[in-house]
């Protein structure tokens, strides 16, 4: 962020008075380290954390906005520790104060008590004309999924790293999305006979639409409709694959009707659900090239995770997440090629995260020449 005059006058101002004070605040860049940092620790103990805001860019007057700041991050006996960390959201605007080791049965009743003694402390201390313009608000991570409610339940204040700060980044991004723009407009050029033999060969063996259409979650929580060729009856009841999603992403399918000898799988085998051509469908991954139009919108990628339906993400752990955050879906994708079907949930997830890490385009590229040779295989596929 560019920090103008008037910002670091605010900024030395809180300063000077802040020097007293024991507790480091920290600048935006490290204070989103620590974020950063933290929440990990989090998905993987759960332990939860909390964030406390305080928004004063209502506030005009530089010394009344400095002297707010100084406040708030005054130790206040029971609430604001000495290892609670203080910094900068947003330079001069935006504060945040982290809290941590929060008991897991103690959140709701930690989150009045400190949101309540910072107000009456800032109350206190301020013209209700100056405290009415403070905007007090504290998040807790992680928060429960909200289901079909998009945007309730991912907050990029937590995941400040996923965000593109360098230009390299920023034009490595741009030449992906150029990619995708180009690779699915020749894909659905190209493929438009067979789109029109397989659209003939859904409607002859089954009742029903062509296409088959389900909202997902994508990239930033984002929920969007997904196309695939049908290859399930009509007005069928999900309630079977619930269920065998939530044991298999608990690691709960010992003895499960699907494992067949072969290893517990992602996807139901023999699922009476299933239409005569769609079998050979999900087998030969033909099902799935109606995403294209999905790419062509910005919803997916050429490259990226699988994306997940809403009630799979209701039984995921804080750390499986981050899969679905960090890149947009894809239509394949590492675990697409090194694992499909065959892993267990959380080495997919492991998979996602290492091509996170990992992600260029040279990558996409290699991915991208792997996934013929996979589909021809079948491996894994069902």
């Amino acid at each position: 962020m560019t920090v103008n005059g008037e910002t670091h006058a605010a900024i030395s101002a809180f300063t000077g008075i802040n020097a007293g004070l024991e507790q480091e605040i920290l600048d935006e860049e490290k204070f989103k380290r620590v974020l950063s940092r933290e929440r990990k620790r989090a998905e993987r103990s759960g332990e939860p954390l909390l964030l406390m805001l305080f928004d004063l860019a209502d506030i005009v007057d530089r010394d009344v906005r400095a002297h707010a700041f100084a406040v708030v991050t005054e130790p206040i006996p029971g609430v604001i520790r000495q290892t609670d960390v203080c910094g900068w959201l947003n330079a001069s605007e935006l504060l945040g104060i982290l809290f941590t080791d929060i008991a897991r049965n103690d959140v709701k009743q930690a989150i009045q008590t400190v949101e309540s003694k910072v107000r009456g402390c800032i109350k206190a201390k301020f013209l209700p004309s100056v405290y009415q313009k403070i905007r007090l608000s504290v998040l807790v991570f992680p928060d429960a999924y909200g289901g079909q409610e998009e945007g309730d339940w991912f907050n990029p204040l937590f995941y400040p790293e996923i965000y593109p700060h360098d230009t390299a980044t920023r034009v490595a991004e741009g030449c992906k999305r150029f990619m995708d723009l180009v690779g699915s407009f020749m894909a659905l050029l190209l493929l438009s006979p067979l789109f029109l033999v397989i659209a003939v060969l859904v409607k002859l063996t089954s009742p029903g639409q062509v296409f088959f259409r389900q909202v997902r979650v994508g990239q930033y929580g984002r929920l969007f409709t997904i196309l695939k060729f049908r290859s399930m009856q009509v007005n069928n009841n999900d309630s079977i694959h619930r269920e065998y999603i939530r044991k298999f992403i608990v690691n709960d399918m010992k003895g499960g009707p699907s494992s067949g000898g072969e290893g517990v799988v992602y996807k139901m085998r023999d699922d009476p659900r299933i239409t005569p051509i769609g079998n050979f469908l999900r087998k030969s991954s033909l099902d799935e090239l109606p995403q294209f139009f999905n790419v062509l919108k910005g919803e997916m990628s050429m490259v990226g995770p699988r994306p997940p339906i809403p009630y799979e993400v209701e039984n995921y752990a804080p750390w499986h997440r981050y899969r679905i955050f960090v890149r947009k879906p894809g239509i394949t994708g590492l675990w697409q090629v090194k694992g499909r079907s065959m892993t267990t949930f959380d080495d997919m997830v492991r998979l996602d995260l290492q091509y996170s890490r990992t992600w260029s385009l040279w990558l996409d590229i290699k991915l991208l020449l792997a996934t013929p040779g996979v589909v021809i295989r079948g491996k894994g596929a069902y």
